[in-house]
């Protein structure tokens, strides 16, 4: 039986940095996607995810486990296909560390990606994203913070894990506030900040206070911010939002939905493609034009253009005097 941990360490730390130059996001998106896979079948063995061993992760289990990401975590088609790339990185990875582990790993490779619907985005409306903006409480400490990484996660359209990797070197709040973001493909990006977003990273580094972590946002225990406890108060704060906002109730508002939002409202401000592909980070043109397709704004403007066809008027009469008097009846 073969150890993961090794293996894993030696994947994260050395093939994916320094062998294949890997951006620091893809790395930890990675390490994510691990994380949760090793939590999966620690559960499902009854062992600590250290002690888990190569040999136990075989296709049956993969299936599961993404099968897991669907219909318990509610991961999307798209969410579960990148998992499924890191898992397949990594047994690639296996296959000349442990030749013994080929077989297994072929199985593992043999599972398909799903085929996605290129559907809307979703994007929340001005009154939602106020209410959202104004649920943290402001008189703790956390609440500081959360309102923060609000403003800064939509007015800045970040990516989940920009904005928990963002450094406080980063940040610049002199006369002219901006950020600078590390985005895919070692992509940097210099940013301006919204009037009402430098206010709340000012709030917050009053009382963020010193210490070791390089990163902007920090957790009750002085250590960084992570995904998943974004995601979480994200989650508490749309709740509290939706008792002020009922429209709120029952929508899915992820990180991307604020990276969403704050695209689509680029876009009907400004009408440029362009300047909405700027502002994320976006490496090709043709990922933006999802925005245009949630924005109707073009569509009305060729609906307004349109000369419809001239129809000639007409009523429609019954042909029998008896059917047409059950007809009124």
């Amino acid at each position: 039986m073969t150890a993961i941990a090794p293996h894993i360490t030696a994947f994260l730390r050395e093939r994916l940095p320094r062998q294949r130059g890997a951006s620091e996001h893809t790395c930890q998106s990675y390490a994510y996607a691990f994380q949760l896979l090793f939590l999966y079948a620690s559960e499902r063995f009854h062992v600590k995810p250290s002690a888990l061993e190569l040999e136990q992760l075989d296709a049956p289990l993969i299936m599961d486990f993404l099968e897991q990401l669907e219909t318990k975590r509610g991961n999307t088609a798209s969410t579960r296909n990148a998992r499924l790339a890191a898992i397949k990185s990594f047994m690639r990875f296996c296959e000349y560390r442990e030749p013994a582990v080929l077989e297994q790993s072929r199985c593992i490779l043999a599972i398909p990606f799903k085929r996605t619907d290129v559907a809307l985005i979703d994007h929340l409306n001005i009154a939602e994203m106020e209410a959202i903006l104004n649920a943290p409480d402001l008189k703790v400490r956390d609440g500081l913070r959360d309102r923060a990484m609000l403003h800064l996660c939509f007015s800045a359209g970040l990516r989940v894990s920009e904005l928990v990797s963002l450094p406080l070197a980063a940040l610049d709040l002199q006369s002219s506030p901006s950020i600078r973001v590390q985005g895919k493909g070692r992509r940097e990006r210099c940013l301006p900040l919204w009037k009402h977003a430098a206010t709340a990273l000012r709030a917050w580094l009053v009382v963020r206070g010193e210490a070791f972590a390089p990163e902007l946002f920090l957790n009750a225990r002085g250590q960084p911010m992570t995904r998943s406890g974004f995601e979480y108060i994200l989650r508490k704060h749309v709740r509290t939002a939706s008792e002020h906002c009922p429209s709120l109730k029952g929508k899915r508002v992820s990180p991307h939905v604020l990276r969403h939002t704050c695209a689509m409202m680029i876009l009907q401000a400004t009408g440029d493609l362009r300047k909405v592909s700027l502002w994320l980070g976006h490496a090709d043109m043709q990922t933006t034009e999802v925005y245009l397709r949630a924005d109707p704004t073009d569509k009305l403007e060729a609906i307004a253009a349109i000369t419809p066809p001239a129809l000639k008027r007409g009523r429609f009469r019954m042909p029998d005097k008896l059917i047409a008097s059950l007809q009124r009846s």
